[in-house]
């Protein structure tokens, strides 16, 4: 791996300029396959055979068999696999679906822009009578809409090791992988002598910022997927490389690149071009910088020649590739003719937790072919809608059911997400909170898990700091890069001039340079937005010295930390503030937190005098009894005890001429305490925690 990405910087080095103007990353088949052959010289052989065998059959193809498929589409099932860490990168079913109609477009010479092509071009530009198509049968006959996703930390690699997560046979699926990384460029595809030889490979690698033209990519980066499929039917950069045995890769702009050759009769001699110079002559003649085999990101047109040998790579059985479009693969994988399967209702939504008073829009997605549907919403303000996108309000708090009945002509199908809404309440009714995680499902009343359906995610754990349960990550057997995040439902903090959050925690590395950390995030729009005030990185956030390479669980007091959090901004003291622990991992050990402490300041002890050592409570813990030991300037003083919450449990308790006095805590809950000590004259105060125990 660190092979790989040496060659791919010393590559992207080559496009600084353009890739600084332009934001875009660089195409990396060649230095996948010049590492394939120095790193794995085992598929060496293997490979050129393969590569000799299409090059023959190519050869013969175009000059016997070019016109007989005139017309007549190719079409290829292709499943996109997206891999993600609930990042950005978990891009959106639409843009999935956009990105299959820019293939098409481009393949198919339906793209507006062709009318740009430049007059010399204009004669051999070409439909390439290919279309890639979403599956609709998966290897086992169910029901699909040719997507799938998968939870890995390798997102952020997206080498070849992705396609070890996940891999549809590659004889009747293109596989796409999209990741957040794609080995540090683009896009990535093994050309089909080197598929044919590591078939576990078969695909291609994109970065997700360059699929389609919507969500988190954008126009200019449309023509990337295209470039890669091309790669994927056996073609070569407009500027040729290669030419195997012995595998090389020719960078872009090299002057020595006018020696070379694409395998193509039609497409010109060129160095390739990293910007869009519609007049560059870098070989003598007019260059095709409008190729989509080029680096341009002007591409518009494929030629004659590269279609029929596109074609050649269909129709030979290296790699499969000639099973792909067969009649019997299209309908194993459910893409014959304009056939619909409608086989599963679904619907989407922009949000599943919210406050009261706001509005869900729900999408139907469901699959294939729906022009009929049926929505119930319970506790929404529409009942019923046979709309394809809806809005909802929910006034009331609780957990809603949402149903869908999906149907064409000839057939209907049904879904029902159970307690799929939850509605919290806004504005909040208490100002304060205080949580041991000892209540079952806690997180039902109190707290929202984020991303629930993650494994490893914040569950309570029968390991607590002076209790029996926390709120735990596993992240010891979690994947590295992933976040893990509960927030709390609302509550009212409109009254407070400062808001504490105290809490315990406890964790371990698994080596030194683990960079795990955990923030305290807030938010005064219910969600929608977050705001960081505390980030614990993995230094102060361990709270044992020793590096563990087992499991770590808490097992005495001094294996814990406490952490305290300020907020006294006023627009962020609202009447419904959530407040939310983020944990991101980066494959330390278990992280631990317990006895959440959130109320005013004053009320939980913000300004505690822990270091002032003439004031003592022992024991402490204590259970039934404490003993207060204080200076003499507290004598007629009086003593009030706080639970977190700010309640008075014990009010103005005189502290007598010893100084020196049991305290009855028999009838006070196990939780953290306050004691506030003030003199006669309230002129000095001392605030002290208590944790009482049964």
């Amino acid at each position: 791996m660190k092979h790989l990405l040496l060659l791919s910087t010393l590559f992207i080095a080559t496009f600084n300029i353009f890739a600084q103007q332009n934001e875009v990353f660089p195409c990396g088949t060649d230095e996948m396959h010049h590492e394939l052959f120095e790193k794995h010289p085992q598929y060496n052989e293997g490979v050129i055979l393969a590569n000799e065998e299409l090059e023959s059959f190519t050869e013969s193809y175009i000059e016997n068999y070019a016109n007989l498929r005139s017309g007549n589409p190719y079409i290829i099932p292709v499943v996109f696999h997206i891999i993600h860490d609930n990042g950005s990168g978990n891009i959106n079913d639409d843009q999935i679906y956009d990105a299959v109609e820019q293939v098409n477009l481009q393949f198919r010479k339906l793209n507006a822009d062709t009318t740009d092509i430049v007059q010399d071009f204009e004669s051999i530009a070409t439909d390439a009578e290919i279309e890639i198509r979403l599956a609709q049968l998966d290897p086992d006959g169910n029901c699909t809409n040719g997507i799938t996703r998968t939870l890995s930390d390798l997102t952020n690699i997206g080498d070849h090791q992705v396609k070890s997560l996940i891999q549809w046979p590659p004889d009747q699926y293109l596989n796409v992988y999209v990741c957040n990384q794609a080995a540090g460029l683009a896009g990535h595809a093994l050309l089909p002598a080197a598929a044919d030889t590591i078939p576990e490979w078969d695909g291609i690698v994109m970065q997700h910022t360059y699929i389609g033209t919507i969500g988190t990519s954008d126009f200019f980066r449309r023509t990337v997927l295209t470039h890669e499929i091309g790669h994927y039917l056996n073609l070569q950069h407009i500027w040729g490389g290669n030419n195997v045995p012995n595998y090389y890769y020719l960078p872009v702009g090299n002057a020595n690149n006018c020696t070379e050759d694409d395998g193509v009769a039609d497409t010109p001699e060129t160095i390739g071009w990293q910007s869009c110079n519609l007049s560059g002559t870098s070989c003598g003649t007019l260059d095709n910088v409008q190729n989509y085999m080029d680096y341009s990101y002007c591409a518009r047109m494929f030629t004659e020649g590269q279609k029929m040998r596109m074609h050649a790579a269909l129709n030979a059985s290296v790699a499969s590739r000639d099973n792909l479009w067969s009649n019997t693969n299209l309908i194993a994988t459910g893409t014959t003719g304009d056939t619909n399967y409608l086989c599963k209702a679904h619907f989407i939504s922009d949000k599943r937790v919210l406050c009261s008073g706001e509005t869900v829009t729900f999408k139907d997605i469901s699959y294939h072919g729906t022009n009929q549907r049926t929505w119930s919403f319970d506790g929404g303000d529409i009942t019923t809608s046979n709309d394809s996108i809806v809005q909802v309000t929910y006034n009331t708090p609780g957990e809603y059911d949402v149903s869908l009945n999906a149907g064409n002509s000839s057939n209907s199908v049904d879904t029902t997400a159970v307690s799929y809404i939850q509605v919290m309440e806004s504005p909040g009714t208490t100002n304060g909170l205080h949580e041991t995680f000892e209540i079952p499902l806690v997180t039902k009343s109190r707290w929202v898990v984020e991303n629930s359906e993650v494994p490893n995610n914040w569950t309570q754990m029968s390991s607590g700091f002076n209790s029996n349960n926390s709120f735990f990550v596993d992240n010891f057997n979690g994947e590295k890069g992933l976040a893990y995040a509960f927030h709390s439902y609302p509550f009212d903090a409109s009254g407070m001039s400062e808001l504490a959050i105290y809490f315990d925690y406890a964790f371990a590395k698994t080596a030194s340079d683990n960079t795990d950390l955990l923030k305290v995030e807030i938010s005064n729009d219910c969600g929608n937005s977050w705001v960081t005030r505390r980030i614990l990185t993995t230094n102060s956030l361990e709270s044992i010295s020793d590096t563990l390479t087992t499991p770590f669980f808490p097992t005495s007091d001094n294996e814990w930390k406490e952490e305290d959090v300020s907020i006294s901004t006023q627009s962020y003291l609202v009447d419904d503030l959530l407040i939310r622990f983020l944990f991101e991992s980066d494959e330390g050990n278990n992280i631990f937190i317990d006895n959440i402490r959130i109320s005013s300041s004053e009320n939980v002890g913000m300004k505690l005098n822990e270091s002032n050592s003439e004031i003592q409570l022992f024991p402490n813990p204590a259970k039934n009894m404490v003993r207060l030991v204080s200076n003499s300037q507290f004598k007629g003083g009086s003593i009030s005890i706080f639970d977190a919450f700010g309640n008075s449990v014990l009010s103005k308790m005189k502290i007598n001429d010893t100084t020196d006095q049991m305290i009855d805590l028999s009838d006070l809950a196990q939780g953290h305490y306050f004691v506030h000590l003030e003199n006669s004259d309230q002129s000095s105060k001392v605030i002290k925690k208590l944790i009482v125990l049964y």
